[in-house]
């Protein structure tokens, strides 16, 4: 590899050290840049050929150079000969000027080490390509190896060899004396063109006379560079020392052989004795066998014998040549009317390029890219010629490769996208615009292509906007999203709500239905439907197009209308169009089935929509049960003395307790347990509340006995006998028909000192009711209360009649009786709705034969000295509180706020003393 490496470096060290040495100090340099080495040409292959450029221009140009280091093995006489006759030669090259002749772009120039020249592009010589690689770079430039001619360039560059005799022979009389394949360029389109006029010979008579070709002898001694080629020479030349234009056309027809022998002459010439075989040539000339020529065409074959011929009157002359049945190949002519087509009028133009079609298949893609194709974008200057030539250069373009397209064929074509005139111009572009839109970069597409499509869907012929609606769905698929989106779309909206053609109209609406496809489903929604309700005209084909829209939108995968937009946009629009008076019974059919495929779906996917937030409800309210549930259950978990309520209510029914948390006045006795289903807000406020206060309870301090002085007002008198009824009959109703309960009191001895009317401690004088329902505030901020009896023996013991046996229970472990306080001055303090039951009857039952001073006696005399009354605590079940005596109307007696119930149901022996004369009184109030 490292070899290889070197190799390759070497190579192109020498190949630089050889361009800088040749032409180092050559004017030539001054004015071009000469490029790498790529072929060889000129008599004997002395001329090396170089790319080059302009520097001024950057056209491009060959740069021949003579490197004079060639003959350095001459005398200084021989040098100068060969110098003389290359300069000749160039300078009578520069002086000519024919199609069929290399151009001269600079006049030889000489430097001390090479003389030098430029001229039109150049690709190689034809020796080069017949295979005489002679003064070529080493390796042989692949282009040149591989390079194989054509038949129809054979023919033609033949022709273009015969046509430049032609004018050398009659339009300058001059013979050119040295016709070979070295002598012959091709250029960089593949023209065949005449140079090497170092022999030539010019008439020595004037224009007007007979002309007149003096030659001079053949002198072996000179150096090869100062003879021509001897195997391409006239015998006429060697042996007679004389000259004519026939000369040229023998050296015609060895051309003519070598082209289909492989690059071979006729015959080998032998340099070292010349006349020699020009003898021996002769006489094999005069009866030429039919084998020499086997390999030339038949259809030439005869004029080349003839070209060959001893007698030069017998050679046909080139002008003859030109019009021989062998050029009149199809390719050829076609080649040859296009290089003569500036001399052509615009009709014969015109009918050229309308033929041109039919032949180009028939060429070689070498010949229509580097002949025909530059020929053809020449023209593009000529507007009127352009709708003539387009066809055939995007012919061209489809046989391209992308690369090729953008070198070639695309820097011409960008002018003639913004020509708008003639129109035929736009409407061929259109109808090419899937090539155009493959093979053109997206960046020219965007500045040169697309702007052509807008214009032409503005175009004020109408025949233009259809055929380019019509022909915008062929290749909307090639255009970027945000130009059809932002540009195309707007314009084609436009062109169907200004028109004034129903046609316009109607395929724009079947160019808007096509392209749906290729748009986003949100674009279509938010700009092409409401589009459909601008359009003005209410014919059928209208209406129709306009439902096939909404038809694609609705059925394609991609896009798709929400149910909301058919029910308040595109349903209402399709049925007001569906009852047109315009419509007949197919066209209305197709509205109504649409309009049902819609009704269908919006109703299926809104169903399906409600049952699934049907489903989700249902869940979310599952949900909310069950934490409901889990909080009730945690809320009611029982407490200690809620446990001995329903142990009670279990084995020993509604007991004694009844009275104080029973039934009172029909409400009910038991705490409605919250049902199983989802609370009302204002339930749910209500049970924080409560939830609340029984909060702010359980952190009181326990109540302790206060001496609060009786108040100085006299309270009002009330009907007690009356009170005292309704009280024992609600007892008798209610609470003494169950079972002995007791009541749990706060652990401890509470004090009290009753004074003569019942006051509250921080608040003013208060009345006395005759009944349970009188409401009176109560203190609850941690604070004890101070209660005071009218006297002190008022209400003694509870309250009983003959019914009540059960307050019995209450004395039988008494060890000694004592004296009940009155409690009816409590009953002020706990205000309620609903009815409750006095303090007096939640007092213990005084033992039988106790006495007691009567409490009526003394219901309205003075304050009497306080006497103190120590309670023991008894539990008491409270199941049955319900409103009058829950947290609200009584929180003392909460069973929450009694956390730690006493097991044993006994009064302390110190406690409360028990009075007989209560029910001495009642039964005297009772009878």
């Amino acid at each position: 590899m490292e070899s290889m490496l070197n190799k390759l470096k070497s190579t192109v060290t020498k190949v630089t050290a050889d361009v800088t040495s040749a032409v180092m100090g050559n004017p030539v340099t001054r004015e071009f840049e000469v490029g790498r080495h790529i072929a060889s040409g000129g008599p004997g292959m002395s001329w090396r050929i170089y790319n080059g450029t302009k520097k001024s221009t950057k056209q491009e140009v060959a740069v021949f150079v003579f490197d004079k280091k060639i003959i350095d093995r001459y005398q200084k006489f021989e040098k100068d000969q060969i110098i003389d006759s290359l300069k000749k030669g160039v300078q009578q090259l520069t002086r000519l000027r024919h199609p069929r002749l290399l151009t001269v772009q600079h006049p030889l120039e000489e430097s001390r080490d090479c003389l030098a020249f430029c001229t039109e592009p150049v690709f190689a010589s034809l020796a080069n390509v017949l295979g005489q690689w002679d003064n070529l770079p080493s390796p042989v430039p692949t282009d040149i190896k591989e390079y194989k001619l054509y038949d129809v360039e054979t023919k033609y560059g033949l022709l273009q060899v015969s046509e430049g005799l032609s004018f050398l022979h009659s339009g300058v009389k001059m013979v050119h004396g040295n016709l070979c394949p070295e002598n012959i360029i091709l250029n960089k389109s593949g023209a065949w063109k005449i140079m090497g006029f170092d022999f030539s010979i010019s008439s020595s008579n004037p224009s007007d006379a007979e002309p007149k070709y003096v030659c001079k002898e053949w002198d072996p001694n000179l150096p090869p560079l100062c003879l021509a080629n001897p195997e391409y020479v006239a015998p006429e030349y060697i042996l007679s020392v004389s000259c004519d234009v026939a000369s040229d056309m023998y050296s015609l027809g060895v051309l003519i052989h070598a082209m289909f022998n492989e690059g071979k002459p006729v015959f080998q010439v032998n340099k070292q004795d010349i006349f020699k075989s020009f003898s021996r040539q002769l006489d094999q000339l005069s009866r030429l066998s039919p084998g020499l020529l086997s390999q030339i065409p038949e259809e030439v074959r005869e004029h080349v014998k003839m070209l060959l011929s001893v007698t030069s009157n017998v050679r046909p002359d080139a002008d003859q040549m030109t019009k021989i049945p062998f050029f009149d190949d199809v390719g050829a002519m076609t080649l040859q009317y296009l290089d003569s087509l500036f001399q052509r009028d615009n009709l014969q133009k015109s009918q050229f390029y309308k033929s041109l079609p039919k032949v180009l298949p028939k060429l070689p893609k070498r010949v229509i890219v580097n002949r025909i194709l530059p020929a053809l974008t020449s023209e593009f200057v000529n507007p009127d010629m352009v709708p003539f030539i387009l066809p055939n250069v995007l012919l061209i373009a489809e046989e391209c490769t992308k690369e090729e397209y953008v070198c070639l064929i695309l820097p011409d074509l960008t002018p003639v996208f913004k020509q708008q005139e003639p129109v035929q111009i736009l409407l061929i572009f259109l109808q090419k615009m899937d090539l155009l839109l493959t093979k053109t970069p997206p960046e020219d597409i965007k500045n040169s292509i697309l702007p052509m499509v807008y214009r032409a869907v503005e175009a004020p012929s109408i025949q233009i906007q259809e055929l380019c609606l019509n022909i915008i769905p062929t290749f909307a698929n090639l255009i970027e999203y945000p130009s059809m989106k932002n540009a195309l779309i707007p314009r084609i909206k436009s062109a169907c709500l200004q028109t004034s053609s129903l046609a316009v109209r109607v395929n724009s609406l079947v160019c808007l239905g096509k392209i749906l496809e290729y748009l986003d489903k949100w674009f279509v929604i938010d700009e092409i439907l409401p589009f459909l309700q601008q359009i003005p005209s209410r014919e059928p084909a209208v209406l129709m197009g306009i439902l096939g829209i909404y038809k694609c939108t609705f059925t394609h995968k991609k896009l798709g209308i929400p149910k909301e937009h058919l029910a308040g946009k595109s349903l209402p629009h399709l049925v007001s169009l569906s009852i047109d008076n315009n419509l007949n019974l197919n066209q209305f059919n197709s509205f109504m089935a649409v309009i049902r495929e819609m009704l269908n779906r919006m109703e299926a996917e809104h169903k399906t929509k409600l049952e699934q937030l049907h489903i989700m409800q249902e869940q979310q309210r599952s949900l909310n049960i069950n934490q409901m549930n889990q909080s009730e259950e945690t809320k009611n978990t029982p407490s200690p003395a809620t446990q001995v309520r329903d142990i009670d209510e279990i084995f020993g029914g509604n007991s004694g307790g009844a009275g104080v948390n029973g039934k009172v006045n029909g409400s009910s006795s038991t705490i409605t347990q919250p049902s199983r289903v989802s609370l009302t807000l204002e339930e749910k406020q209500r049970l924080a509340k409560e939830q609340e206060q029984a909060a702010k309870l359980r952190s009181q301090q326990p109540l302790a006995p206060q001496s609060i002085k009786p108040a100085t007002t006299t309270p009002q008198a009330k009907d007690l006998t009356s009170s005292l009824l309704n009280n024992m009959t609600s007892l008798n109703n209610f609470s003494l028909n169950s079972g002995t309960r007791t009541m749990p009191m706060q652990g401890g001895t509470i004090s009290s000192t009753f004074p003569a009317g019942p006051t509250m401690g921080g608040m003013g004088t208060m009345g006395v009711s005759n009944g349970f329902n009188s409401p009176m505030g109560f203190q609850t901020a941690g604070m004890g209360m101070g209660m005071r009896p009218a006297a002190p023996g008022l209400y003694g013991g509870m309250a009983t009649t003959t019914s009540t046996p059960n307050f019995s229970a209450l004395n039988q472990n008494q060890n000694q009786p004592s004296k009940s306080p009155d409690m009816s001055v409590l009953d002020s303090l706990f205000t309620s709705s609903k009815p409750k039951v006095s303090m007096n009857q939640m007092a213990p039952k005084p033992a039988p034969g106790g006495t007691a001073p009567s409490p009526w006696l003394n219901q309205f005399g003075t304050g009497q000295p306080s006497q103190t009354a120590p309670m023991q605590a008894t539990p008491m079940g409270m199941a049955g509180v319900q409103g009058g005596f829950g947290m609200q109307a009584n929180p003392f007696f909460n069973p929450q706020n009694f956390s730690q119930p006493v097991a044993s149901s006994t009064i302390n022996a110190g406690g409360m003393k028990q009075s007989t004369s209560v029910n001495n009184d009642l039964k005297d109030l009772f009878g």
